[in-house]
């Protein structure tokens, strides 16, 4: 009998790893989500979100925090005097003019909450002061941001986070081992790469050549911007020969950040090795069908080992998408939300 169970949960883990690494269908949760006709492909639902979807400027209150650096970070702040604060992260070279940014601060703030949008260094709309700019496992600005954040006294703080966003919240709620600040009550992040090096080698698909382009040649502009303040650090004599990002890590993140490679810095930036140790409750939704999510970004057995840690996985919804047919409100934002009431603060 005892073989025979240890047999069907073989079995299981084999099931597990072939549904998400070839057919990459979802594998647990059972989400609400659902993609109309039209948008049941990954790159539609991606693609969608980022350029058509249409949001009202949002009247911002811009504050700018001197990092423990002396560098800056913008913060932009939409209040009304509640006692909850949501912190928002965006990804990859995105800011918080984002429309994943401005439509979930949209509904918090209409559900009485306070919203604080921060901007990574050199994503506010002016380049940082230091050598430094920010990558997935960089959490000293959130960590600042969050401290910045809980001096102003709020009773309730939760931290909502997109992709690289993401990524860095699940590493400094991971990092913090029973240590996290007593006003955090949990987090939402969607679409996030918890392997930076299996995403990277992802995004060398020949399917996601225009994500892939379009994130090397603004981060390549930086490199460029970068050198003309320190030229004696950043080296630009092979920047044209750049096509992925293997190359940009190893020539211009790894020697920045101090790694000794490309492979070093997708280690210890990985958001998967840091899932164990969170203790306040998280809910992580990665759609099945994200074109720049291989399945070791699905992490189902450390979901299940701890009990903070919601996995759920759509079947569809793209990168940062979630579409589901509500132009107003999408999906992500009415299941941050619930999950928000239901789980964190119940």
């Amino acid at each position: 009998m005892a073989r025979s169970r240890k047999k069907l949960a073989f079995l299981q883990v084999i099931k597990s790893y072939l549904i998400l690494h070839y057919y990459h269908m979802p594998y647990i949760a059972q989400s609400s989500f659902k993609s109309p006709l039209l948008h049941r492909c990954g790159h539609v639902q991606t693609i969608y979100a980022s350029i058509f979807r249409e949001l009202p400027n949002l009247h911002y209150q811009r504050e700018r925090i001197i990092t423990r650096d002396n560098d800056f970070l913008d913060l932009d702040w939409l209040r009304s005097d509640s006692a909850n604060l949501v912190v928002l992260s965006h990804g990859l070279e995105g800011n918080s003019n984002r429309s994943y940014i401005k439509g979930m601060a949209l509904v918090y703030k209409n559900a009485g909450w306070d919203v604080l949008a921060w901007n990574n260094r050199s994503c506010s709309g002016e380049m940082n002061l230091a050598l430094k700019l920010y990558h997935h496992g960089d959490t000293e600005d959130l960590e600042d941001v969050v401290c910045h954040a809980i001096e102003k006294k709020y009773k309730n703080i939760i931290l909502v986070g997109f992709s690289m966003g993401g990524s860095q919240i699940i590493k400094y709620l991971g990092s913090k081992t029973g240590k996290i600040p007593e006003p955090i009550r949990g987090s939402i992040v969607f679409s996030v790469p918890f392997n930076l090096g299996d995403s990277a080698r992802k995004l060398s698909d020949f399917g996601n050549t225009v994500y892939r382009k379009r994130f090397l040649e603004k981060l390549k502009n930086k490199m460029l911007l970068k050198h003309e303040q320190y030229p004696e650090h950043i080296d630009i004599s092979e920047i044209n020969s750049i096509k992925d990002f293997q190359q940009f890590d190893n020539t211009f993140t790894a020697p920045i950040f101090g790694f000794k490679h490309a492979n070093d810095f997708y280690k210890s930036g990985s958001a998967f090795y840091y899932l164990q140790n969170i203790n306040v409750p998280v809910l992580v939704v990665n759609a099945a069908n994200d074109p720049m999510l291989p399945g070791s970004c699905y992490p189902i057995q450390e979901s299940e080992k701890n009990k903070f840690v919601y996995l759920e996985i759509p079947k569809g919804g793209g990168h940062v998408g979630f579409y589901d047919g509500d132009k107003q409100i999408y999906w992500s934002e009415r299941r941050a939300l619930q999950f928000t009431s239901d789980t964190i603060m119940a």
